[in-house]
């Protein structure tokens, strides 16, 4: 059962067939493709595929993200499915991974996050804008090899939604699983995306073979 298949998906920038990368983006719990979409006036490059596929009933899982994996099920494992299926579409266009990108807000950074983990490979990047991977801490998971991919692993150090411990052994494991990671923890509380977090995601799309 594929929950979110029958949702809409917003497309914007090139076409896949001539687009140096892809980006997809993934919206927060009660938000939207449209939404999410909002970044990509501010990463300014045309010459990507935009994919932003959006979630039944706006939320890709109905409990937080600290629970045990299962109590997310069947939810979870649908939402993973359909970023999935995005990689998939771009691959087979003739984008190879590394130039594919997962950027997500919050629950959608979550799901970034735990997408790549589940899914190793080198990527583009891997945008963890006010998230953390999916699970209690003690989550066993297996060894894996991201190639380096660069991964942003950002939150707000008293974030209501993300817990600072999430935060920072979501940043370890993804040195563990041979990621380039970037760590940013801002003062304050602001459930949001921060200017920082866009530096990064431009200049990783400037780093693109192609630019």
């Amino acid at each position: 059962m594929h929950l979110h298949d029958a949702t809409p998906t917003l497309r914007l920038g090139a076409p896949l067939a001539k687009a140096r990368g892809v980006v997809i983006l993934l919206h927060g719990r009660g938000s939207s493709a449209e939404d999410i979409a909002g970044l990509v006036n501010l990463l300014n490059a045309s010459d990507l595929a935009y994919i932003a596929p959006e979630a039944a009933h706006h939320s890709w899982y109905p409990h937080r993200f600290l629970v045990p994996p299962a109590q997310n099920e069947p939810w979870l494992s649908s939402a993973l499915s359909r970023i999935d299926t995005h990689v998939r579409e771009a691959l087979d266009a003739g984008i190879p991974a590394e130039r594919i990108g997962l950027v997500g807000f919050s629950q959608g950074a979550c799901l970034s996050l735990e997408y790549a983990a589940r899914h190793p490979r080198r990527y583009a990047f891997i945008g963890g804008l006010s998230g953390a991977l999916i699970g209690p801490t003690d989550v066993a998971r297996d060894p894996v090899d991201l190639q380096r991919t660069p991964v942003l692993v950002a939150c707000a150090e008293a974030d209501l939604h993300i817990p600072l411990e999430h935060v920072e052994h979501t940043a370890a494991s993804f040195n563990t699983f041979n990621a380039a990671v970037t760590q940013h923890i801002f003062p304050g509380g602001a459930h949001t995306v921060f200017p920082v977090e866009i530096t990064w995601l431009q200049n990783q799309i400037a780093s693109l073979p192609g630019a």
